[in-house]
């Protein structure tokens, strides 16, 4: 029964069966004639009255080896295990036993047979702990015995067919076998008879040949070997006296399959002893020494792989058993004799070996005695010759070579960023940043073929200049640093495609090195100027919309937010040009527009500038596309930043508590903790976490009298901000009060009185913030009842109008289409005018003219009632 069809590092496990294969003969009603033979022998070889009958025994078990010439039956191996470790223990004293066990091992190269398809569930676990047994010969020191076990191991991965097998039998799969190999001891017991092998060199090279089929066909195999030590024990053995470099190159092998299996971290500790590097450094030396220029180059190579994956621990002994200054050696001398037939050339492979070295001083630098062995070596002396541009172009059959320049050119950029700021003072002194300023120049020269050169000769000026030495960065400014990364810059947004990720990162990165660099000078600043200005307004005009896109904007922004910061705040000169052109404004849209993580600097910054009498004007003056003001878009953060804290408030804003108008959920969580005397309370701490602070500080500057823009639950807000720093205060007392109760302190009676009465301030500053906040929403409900009551009255208006004009259509079309109508109407006008005493010439005037009255309009006069509505009207000639 096949349990795949390919050899897998993950394989489904077989079930493993309690039973062994005589134990279940015993319970079966008729046993095989077989079983019980072999039950027989079992008998002989412990029977106290037969167990040096010596001759009896190799008798009986060559009938046995006779009897399974074609393999063993799955069924028996229990039984033929057994027999098999009695023997073993017999041949340390009858080394005739040994030809028995030789001839057990030749049958184990054949598939085990089976009569049922079931067999290879029911009897695994038999057939685990049988390959186990025959790992446990090599113990044996028997060469005989032991070669065999390895080359019964090896049949394992042989494709050779039995054809022959007994009726009614078959073989189980190669890959059941193989499964089988995983779940057993003998991966474990192969390693650990490593050492016993030493004097045998063809032997131990064969082991090693079958540990590497092991551990390369599944990572099962490969992690039972890492339990029995698999990494440490062929590493200290890797350098036997055997035919040239095999064992070596297997056992690189080994340990290159084990260190990319799933036990990486295990191999790598345990190649990580003294005794380990040792024979690292003596494999490597020896690999030198061969003068072959293919496969051993290579293997030179895998050598330095493994000891870069040592040097990652920073624990390793690299230093103390002289590797380390071995290989640095060739790094600081690449011409290098190494041996009399072989120096470092401009092959593939020795490019390989330069470029691992280089990399392996990047690991190296977490080490302190490392960074002192570079110094000794004059390390930076020689990172630094590679980062010289060539001064010519070089002619064509050279070409190939220039190339490789190139590549370790790229490779020392890369280490400097991480040996520079642990070797600063040699940096210095090698004129490090005169030969990055001059490579910078160089890449502009060719920015399209050299944009790699520059990306990494940028990492490494904003790897010196973010530790702050005053030194490294006024040798930058004195060598005009300022204004060449300025051009710099703006020659790459220039060209800058919207998906260009390395173009985005080194202007992030130009950015934060101008940061650095005029943090703390004003001259720096000056120096800044006015095209320092433009650049980022120009990045500020940009906005955030590709924040997320994940091509490196966000870092893009937030280094140009820092860059405003460092180099343009604090100095009158560029805070003047930043606001004359708009630089406020473009910081409001941002905070109107950009995520929240950034909105704290914003705010930091705005704040700074509302130290210049320029700043507050602009501010107030500011609109966003949707008409809403600066004041507005700060009471918004300060809800929005309140909705996020998890602070008591009603569906206006209001305050809920009294008692605690500004407590959030994390302050609520904590408040039955205690914290220590040098550790900041969580009414403090909460101050630096948000952005309610700064929002007060900066509605301070701006005023909170006369702010223009701001809507009725904007001014419910504008209450609470207003008494921030009085319930600030007041609940850091409150939270002095609970820990003295906490800690069950009392304080003296004045303390109490005094710690009631703030607790009463706090309590009744809210009340009135409350009870102005219920003013402010009663005028808004009064302002929208009169505005209802003028809209109710202007209609009510227009339909005495409309009413109006109807009934006098009316009376128009009665008196046109009825006679009898006209002569009433006439008869009553007649009547009416005789009631009344007026003079003649009006009365004669009024016969000739009639009128309509016309509402014009209507205007409120601030009156209760109709008297508070004044009417204008118009008369129409019929």
């Amino acid at each position: 029964m096949d349990l795949g069809q390919t050899v897998s590092r993950e394989n489904t496990e077989i079930p493993g069966i309690n039973l062994s294969a005589s134990f279940k003969i015993k319970n079966v009603q008729e046993a095989s004639p077989k079983s019980l033979d072999l039950m027989k022998i079992l008998y002989l070889l412990q029977d106290p009255l037969t167990t040096n009958l010596t001759g009896r025994h190799l008798f009986v078990l060559r009938k046995v080896l006779k009897r399974n010439k074609f393999g063993f039956h799955l069924r028996e191996l229990a039984d033929i295990a057994r027999i098999i470790d009695i023997c073993a223990e017999k041949v340390i004293e009858r080394p005739k036993y040994a030809s028995f066990l030789c001839e057990v091992l030749k049958i184990s190269r054949i598939p085990f047979l089976k009569e049922k398809v079931s067999d290879d569930l029911i009897y695994a676990q038999d057939a685990i702990n049988f390959l186990s047994c025959l790992g446990r010969l090599m113990k044996i020191p028997n060469p005989d015995i032991q070669e065999q076990v390895v080359e019964m191991v090896q049949s394992f991965f042989s494709s050779e067919a039995f054809k022959i097998l007994p009726e009614d039998s078959q073989t189980v799969s190669p890959v059941y076998r193989l499964q089988l190999v995983e779940r057993s001891d003998l991966p474990k017991l192969l390693v650990e008879s490593v050492a016993a092998l030493q004097n045998q060199p063809f032997i131990k090279l064969q082991l090693m040949e079958t540990l590497q089929l092991l551990c390369s066909s599944s990572d099962l195999n490969c992690r039972s070997m890492l339990d029995a030590g698999a990494a440490q024990i062929v590493c200290l053995h890797m350098n036997g006296g055997d035919p040239p470099g095999r064992v070596l190159s297997s056992s690189s092998e080994i340990l290159w399959t084990l260190l990319d299996s799933s036990g990486r971290d295990d191999a790598v500790a345990q190649l990580c002893s003294l005794d380990c590097v040792v024979s690292l450094k003596e494999a490597f030396s020896s690999v030198l020494a061969l003068t072959s220029q293919g496969f051993d180059l290579q293997l030179r190579n895998y050598l330095l792989v493994f000891t870069s994956l040592i040097a990652e621990n920073p624990n390793c002994p690299l230093v103390e058993s002289l590797f380390a200054k071995q290989l640095l050696g060739y790094i600081t001398l690449p011409e290098l004799e190494i041996s009399s037939a072989q120096k470092l050339t401009h092959s593939k492979e020795d490019l390989k070996m330069k470029k691992l070295l280089l990399n392996l001083l990047i690991l190296l630098s977490r080490n302190v005695d490392a960074v002192q062995l570079f110094r000794e070596e004059l390390v930076m002396v020689s990172l630094l010759r590679f980062v010289n541009p060539p001064e010519k172009q070089p002619p064509s059959p050279q070409r190939a070579i220039l190339s490789q320049q190139e590549e370790l050119q790229l490779q020392a950029l890369e280490t400097l960023v991480s040996i520079a700021p642990v070797m600063l003072q040699d940096y210095m002194s090698c004129k490090g940043n005169t030969q990055l300023l001059l490579l910078l120049d160089w890449c502009c020269d060719a920015r399209d073929r050299r944009k790699q050169q520059m990306q990494r000769c940028i990492r490494v000026l904003r790897a010196v200049t973010s530790l702050g030495e005053q030194s490294v960065n006024h040798d930058l400014s004195d060598q005009g640093a300022i204004h060449q990364l300025l051009g710099i810059i703006i020659q790459l947004e220039a060209d800058c495609d919207e998906g260009d990720v390395v173009t985005i990162e080194m202007m992030s990165n130009i950015q934060l090195i101008l940061s650095a660099l005029c943090e703390t000078d004003m001259h720096r600043k000056e120096l800044f100027g006015s095209e320092g200005v433009e650049m980022v307004v120009h990045f500020l005009k940009k906005g955030a919309k590709n924040f997320y896109s994940g091509l490196g904007y966000n870092k893009l922004l937030i280094s140009t937010i820092d860059c405003v910061w460092s180099c343009v705040i604090g100095c009158c000169i560029t805070e003047n040009e930043f606001l004359w052109k708009d630089g406020t404004g473009l910081l409001l849209d941002l905070l109107r527009s950009s995520p929240r993580c950034v909105h704290s600097i914003i705010l930091s910054i705005l704040l700074d500038l509302c130290n210049n009498p320029n700043t507050r004007p602009l501010v107030l003056g500011w609109r966003d596309a949707d008409g809403l003001t600066a004041p507005g878009v700060l009471l918004q953060l300060w809800r929005e930043e309140e909705e996020e804290l998890g602070v008591l408030r009603d569906k206006n804003g209001g305050i809920v508590d009294p008692e605690k108008p500004l407590l959030t959920r994390f302050q609520d969580e904590i408040c039955n903790l205690t914290f220590p005397a040098n550790a900041p309370s969580a009414a403090v701490l909460e101050t630096m976490e948000n952005l309610r602070g700064k929002i007060y500080l900066l509605l301070s500057n701006l005023g909170f009298q006369d702010l223009p823009g701001l809507s009725v639950g904007d001014h419910v807000t504008l209450g609470i901000v207003r008494r921030y720093l009085d319930f600030k205060v007041c609940e850091v007392w409150n939270e002095i009060r609970k820990e003295l109760s906490l800690d069950g302190v009392k304080p003296i009676t004045s303390d109490e009185k005094a710690l009631h009465s703030i607790s009463k301030t706090l309590t009744e500053a809210a009340q009135s913030v409350m009870v102005e906040q219920s003013r402010v929403l009663e005028e808004q409900k009064q302002q929208e009842i009169q505005e209802e009551m003028r809209v109710y009255t202007e209609m009510k208006s227009h339909r005495t109008q409309q009413e109006l004009a109807a009934k006098s259509w009316e009376k128009l079309v009665a008196r046109t289409s009825n006679y009898n109508i006209l002569k009433e109407e006439k008869a009553q006008r007649k009547k009416h005018l005789k009631s009344k005493l007026r003079p003649r010439e009006a009365v004669d005037d009024r016969r000739q003219k009639h009128f309509i009255t016309h509402i014009l309009a209507v205007k409120k006069t601030g009156e209760p009632g109709p008297a508070g509505v004044d009417v204008s009207l118009a008369r129409t000639v019929i």
